[in-house]
């Protein structure tokens, strides 16, 4: 599937209905043709955000790199490709980290807590992934670079203090609460001891519950967000 079938659909994702994904394999451009290095697809702002005077934009790049990360975590999707509910999928999270991350949090976290958050949403999203060459290569199919890659750690690392600190504490849960999750069956590491997987456990329960918390916040949100898809030039 072709990255330039991205504005395809995204055209289509202008009542937030569908997005189409895309891939790597286009035929080569002459060499008088511009080679686009990337561009904007998605020009959207909210309250949160500083309203219409402060517009937020997300690159082709970076949504492909996200629609990517979705489509490793879903235990359905086919090998290499990702699909319309993947980069849907991104685009509601991404617009969703942002407002978090630009809300004031109290008390404010200090740079050493935030670098600390953003390494471990480093190793969640490797473990969301299914391993760190799968990441990185997914991060190599867009061209992203580790600067990029770091700003959507520290975007993320914000999203999940605040959350935390200003709605409810879900970063450091209890051996007790970790151990009936386990219990439960619910999870990816049934029948294990959870002396083995505790470390993996919290991360994957950290992760559920700030996906949830994300997708909640992003619902009563969504009608403060204004939304538009660029179109190609």
């Amino acid at each position: 599937m072709r990255r330039s079938g991205l504005l395809t659909t995204l055209l289509a994702l202008l009542a937030l209905a569908s997005l189409t994904p895309s891939a790597h394999g286009q035929v080569a451009p002459s060499a008088a043709a511009p080679v686009p290095l990337d561009r904007v697809v998605v020009r959207w702002h909210a309250p949160e955000t500083g309203g219409v005077r402060r517009p937020q934009f997300i690159f082709e790049r970076e949504l492909a790199f996200e629609a990517r990360l979705e489509a490793l975590a879903d235990p359905d999707a086919e090998p290499g490709l990702y699909r319309d509910r993947h980069v849907r999928a991104a685009l509601d999270r991404h617009i969703a980290e942002t407002l978090l991350a630009s809300l004031p949090i109290s008390p404010a976290p200090t740079s050493a807590e935030v670098a600390q958050r953003a390494e471990a949403a480093r190793i969640a999203l490797e473990q969301r992934a299914r391993g760190r060459a799968r990441l990185l290569a997914a991060a190599a199919a867009e061209g992203m670079s580790s600067d990029e890659l770091d700003a959507l750690l520290r975007r993320q690392a914000r999203a999940s203090l605040y959350l935390d600190r200003m709605v409810a504490p879900m970063l450091e849960p209890t051996d007790f609460e970790l151990k009936i999750v386990l219990r439960s069956g619910a999870t990816p590491f049934k029948d294990q001891r959870y002396e083995e997987v505790a470390p993996a456990l919290k991360r994957w329960y950290v992760g559920q519950r700030l996906a949830q918390a994300l997708d909640a916040y992003y619902q009563n949100a969504r009608a403060r967000v204004s939304l538009s898809i660029m179109p190609a030039r």
